[in-house]
């Protein structure tokens, strides 16, 4: 008899795959230029290259980052956050801002439990990891 390895399902396919990153991400983008308590996020972004370059690179940034395509390498050759947010001062007020609009869309879409905390865990570890400032 024969006996199938149990594969781990990876995060990607846990949040619904190309379907469940975007939608993580747009309610993630709608709440930073919705919310007033994500103002400070929201400037921020708009200093930059705007939320709607935000919104296709943080799409193409967790396909790969949750175990699926790697879009952001394929076009950017790296994913290196420090690397990546070296023009942008990401200091803790920052940080935690951030974190805590993705945990609004997160408890938005309806996601809890177990795999919003294991969310947050890989999100809170890439946030510090972003952060260049004190």
């Amino acid at each position: 008899m024969y006996y199938a390895a149990q594969q781990k399902q990876s995060l990607y396919d846990k949040l619904g795959g190309e379907d469940g990153i975007r939608a993580l991400v747009e309610e993630f983008y709608d709440i930073v230029e919705q919310d007033e308590a994500a103002k400070e996020l929201h400037l921020l972004h708009l200093q930059g290259a705007g939320v709607a370059h935000s919104r296709e690179e943080q799409f193409n940034y967790l396909c790969g980052f949750f175990g699926g395509p790697q879009y952001y390498v394929m076009k950017h050759r790296h994913s290196r956050l420090k690397d990546i947010h070296e023009h942008v001062p990401v200091g803790p007020e920052m940080r935690d801002l951030w974190l805590e609009c993705m945990k609004k869309a997160i408890a938005n879409l309806g996601i809890d439990g177990d795999l919003a905390s294991l969310l947050m865990r890989h999100f809170s570890t890439a946030a510090e990891t972003a952060r260049n400032m004190d």
